[in-house]
């Protein structure tokens, strides 16, 4: 792999960062000259950021690895953390959420608001039986009481597994299971596209499969009518009357924070654990260095869900830790029009903006008509996750939403690492459109070969974490085989989650997504990020996945589900010409080996509710397999119509 992978996409541009932003950021070079010196005290300078009501004795331990315990004996609330301090410090009438529902509907909540509520769940949730170390599942839309859920968990040394809203009864019920959950935090609904998008009956589902079940908490958003039970109780009769009074304790810093599911290679999900001081730690420094946080002037937005880590990250405990201010927004970006989440960043004056490729993709798209409508001129910083970002549309990102002077943060990291772990810092890197660039400060990442050998720059290969970080996971839930064996055995003594990845000429870093998404084609491994960025540079190109499909000569060959932008056409002769035209543009770009076999023109892409395209439906397509589970799509009509086009078109092999 590590010849192959490398340099089939070349970029040279390159962008300094503002001098005025490098003058006043937050984080400058030393900090990689400090990490490098001491790794370890700097992850203890970073951990003196919060408050410790015990101070620890050992900054790491890692005697039995790959089970690390970090800060071990200081003790801490991540609540007060989060909350209390802050108030203490004469904080408590600053913004803590400028929140938005999609009907137009909004709250804002203080420092000091947020802090009785979590009081109040808190109390309710002890009045409820739940005690530290208990279980609560929480399955809520954006609103301000998902935070409250969490943050109140955390306060009560309760450890909190976020289930995203979309997920269906199985999806629920299984996690309320491997977790043993007591409680459950929902609603009636949310709002979702223009109408209520209930969430009662979900559970009510699972609840009716899942006997450690022993209350359900319901927020009243919708106002739906929902069926009820002796185990339900309202979040207003409930919480809302509670004592406003409730004392944090302190608990150990590895005392488990949360359980977060991601799907693994088998059926059954994997519970991601994360514990309190390493995790806090690590989230809330890289909101710090990483967004150029200035919590006094600045207004944050993570565009992400409370269901992802993202929304964990980087919407309750990043965020929050650091007492910024921030927008959540319920509904979808374009919901009643396409210019919402422009409209959105103007109305609340929106400094940082952190948001997904594929959002950025299909806001390209959409047209640039919609951002141009639209003032941003108060962003400072954009920042980008959750798969890697082509050139363009970062350069779209940086040019339309940045206004060509914005820095852009690409970051890398995964539900299992807990904190950003590769990212550009915007005081002091030279950006380069599509590349996660460096290692943050005390982050040892690296690309080996086969062997677990660092491949030279230029090269590309398997993407590896050498050394313990302090936000990383510390188990599989109830499965500690599983988790040596899932991270820890491919490369002896390394991290590998299964992430591609290639060093180019200055070492910078490149993802290419999953190993797993790399195609082997006439013995040369190519990756289907480069194929879709090299799709995606053509001006007539929105969006493009990109998979493997066998093919009886070259073993598999490269078959492009792409969409045209809007006023491309794309109908009769005109796609037979867009279509041979693609297939020359990708291989003057990244050679002939990389031409695709066969390029279909679609309306839509197959994704999920958190905008992660399902390459797996689009291999069943491609192969003319019967389509496996669609339950988690976003559209499940979308594979309709790509099936159907598919069976018309004839391979392309001039």
């Amino acid at each position: 792999m590590s010849e192959t992978l490398a340099n089939l996409l070349q970029e040279n541009r390159r962008f300094e960062p503002p001098a005025a932003l490098a003058e006043a950021a937050n984080v400058k070079a030393d900090a990689y000259t400090e990490a490098d010196a001491d790794r370890l005290e700097f992850w203890a300078t970073q951990a003196r950021r919060l408050d410790w009501t015990k101070p620890w004795d050992r900054i790491l331990d890692w005697d039995n690895p790959p089970f690390a315990k970090w800060f071990v004996g200081g003790e801490l609330n991540v609540a007060y953390n989060c909350l209390d301090r802050h108030v203490a410090a004469g904080n408590g009438d600053k913004v803590a959420i400028h929140w938005e529902g999609e009907p137009g509907d909004t709250r804002t909540l203080t420092y000091a608001d947020l802090h009785k509520l979590t009081c109040q769940a808190a109390n309710a949730l002890t009045d409820l039986g739940v005690r530290a170390g208990d279980r609560v599942a929480i399955y809520l839309p954006m609103i301000p009481e998902a935070a409250v859920a969490m943050l109140a968990c955390a306060r009560i040394g309760a450890t909190h597994s976020v289930v995203f809203g979309g997920f269906s009864v199985d999806a629920l019920a299984g996690r309320i299971q491997d977790a043993s959950a007591k409680v459950v935090i929902t609603a009636d609904g949310g709002y979702r596209r223009g109408k209520p998008s209930a969430l009662k009956p979900t559970v009510d589902e699972a609840v009716a499969q899942s006997p450690t079940i022993e209350h359900v908490l319901v927020v009243r958003r919708t106002g739906e009518d929902v069926a009820w039970s002796d185990k339900d109780h309202w979040w207003h009769e409930t919480v809302e009357t509670a004592g406003e009074q409730h004392e944090a304790q302190p608990f150990d810093a590895e005392h488990p924070l949360f359980i977060l599911y991601t799907s693994g290679t088998t059926a059954k999900p994997k519970g991601i654990l994360h514990t309190t001081g390493g995790y806090l730690t690590q989230a809330s420094y890289t909101q710090h260095a990483v967004f150029d946080l200035k919590p006094e002037t600045d207004v944050y937005w993570c565009t992400a869900d409370i269901g992802w880590v993202t929304g964990h990250s980087y919407i309750v405990y990043g965020p929050l830790s650091n007492g910024a201010t921030q927008v959540m927004y319920e509904g979808t970006p374009d919901t009643p029009h396409k210019g919402r989440f422009w409209d959105i960043v103007d109305k609340y004056g929106v400094t940082i903006l952190y948001t997904a490729p594929t959002l950025i993709r299909t806001m390209m798209k959409w047209g640039d008509e919609f951002p141009a409508a639209a003032n941003l001129s108060s962003l400072r910083v954009l920042g980008s996750v959750g798969e890697p970002i082509n050139p363009e549309a970062w350069m779209w990102y940086r040019k339309n939403i940045g206004h060509d002077n914005t820095p852009v943060v690409d970051t890398w990291w995964q539900t299992e690492t807990g904190a950003i772990m590769i990212s550009p810092l915007p005081g002091v890197t030279a950006t380069k459109p599509g590349s996660a660039m460096r290692p943050l400060p005390g982050i040892s990442a690296d690309v080996v070969d086969d062997e677990g050998n660092s491949v030279p720059n230029g090269g590309g290969g398997f993407l590896v974490l050498r050394e313990p970080w302090p936000s990383m996971l510390r188990t599989i839930w109830g499965d500690d085989q599983r988790f040596v064996d899932t991270y820890w055995s491919r490369f002896q003594g390394m991290y590998f989650a299964g992430d591609g990845a290639k060093k180019d000429d200055d070492g910078d870093l490149w993802l290419l997504g999953r190993v797993d998404d790399v195609m082997l084609v006439s013995g040369h491994n190519i990756s289907t990020t480069e194929v879709e960025s090299a799709l995606v540079s053509h001006p007539s190109v929105a969006e493009a996945a990109v998979v493997g499909a066998t093919d009886p000569t070259t073993g598999q060959a490269i078959v492009a589900f792409t969409i045209p932008r809007g006023s491309v056409d794309s109908e009769g002769d005109a796609g037979e010409a867009l279509i041979k035209e693609l297939r020359d543009h990708v291989a003057k770009t990244l050679g002939p080996i990389a031409k695709p076999r066969q390029i279909m023109l679609v309306p839509e892409l197959p994704k999920t509710r958190s905008g992660k395209i399902m390459r797996r439906l689009l291999r069943d397509v491609a192969e003319r397999r019967s389509l496996g589970d669609v339950t988690t799509l976003q559209d499940s009509t979308v594979m309709d119509l790509i099936s159907d086009g598919m069976k018309s078109a004839k391979s392309d092999d001039e």
